[in-house]
């Protein structure tokens, strides 16, 4: 049996889309969970269910349901391989690999999250990807934050996924972490057209820090439909 761990306020928004299967399509939610929770032992369970519960938000709301979901957590350090990409259809992890953080987020450990411009800082919530395109940083993948407050500037702001040479194992052992990137969820470069070929033309990612104000404050985390409605 599956047991909830998230805010009173998700209960009824999941266990109504356990009722309706809505998670992925032919896949009861709580079978999708225990296939992805199986095939990613080292992803912390809350943090996946608490994945799912904001991209159910999304699609009970309106959003198009997708194909895959990426889930960063970014309260690992960054030497760790913190980024999972899910295939909601085969219910199976397709990827784990390292993702850097903004460089006014923290060093080893990001601890500080921005919607701003310039702040260099990453954001949390849930994103929708978009466009795949060749810039700066070679092949890269845009995407758009759903969350009001919280990473909806996203687009203005340039955070995209890219490679980045500096989000390397050999920078870990020179630095103790990683290198750092201006917000973006840069990748290495021998995955980064895996990446941006698994996660563009609409898929969901959700990146994770328990910070407080987001948990207490996000539309999708709480499934507020007012909110949602009123940022689109």
């Amino acid at each position: 049996m599956l047991t909830l761990y998230c805010r009173p306020g998700l209960i009824a928004a999941v266990l109504a889309a356990f009722c309706t299967g809505a998670f992925a399509e032919n896949a009861q939610p709580h079978t999708l969970y225990n296939s992805l929770a199986r095939s990613a032992p080292e992803l912390n369970p809350s943090v996946l269910k608490r994945a799912l519960s904001a991209m159910q938000c999304a699609v009970n709301n309106g959003q198009e349901r997708s194909e895959r979901l990426a889930v960063i957590d970014y309260s690992q350090p960054s030497t760790a391989r913190r980024l999972w990409i899910f295939d909601l259809r085969q219910k199976k992890l397709v990827l784990r690999d390292l993702v850097a953080h903004g460089q006014n987020s923290g060093e080893n450990f990001a601890t500080q999250f921005s919607n701003r411009e310039g702040s260099y800082q990453s954001s949390l919530g849930l994103f929708r990807t978009q466009e795949s395109y060749n810039g700066a940083h070679g092949y890269s993948l845009r995407m758009d934050g759903l969350e009001p407050g919280f990473n909806d500037l996203a687009r203005d702001r340039a955070i995209v996924i890219h490679a980045a040479d500096y989000v390397s194992p050999l920078w870990s052992k020179r630095q103790g972490r990683i290198g750092r990137s201006q917000g973006c969820p840069a990748v290495r470069p021998q995955v980064a057209r895996q990446v941006v070929d698994k996660l563009k033309d609409g898929q969901f990612m959700f990146s994770w820090y328990p910070d407080q104000r987001w948990l207490k404050s996000s539309a999708y985390l709480n499934c507020k439909p007012s909110q949602i409605a009123s940022a689109g």
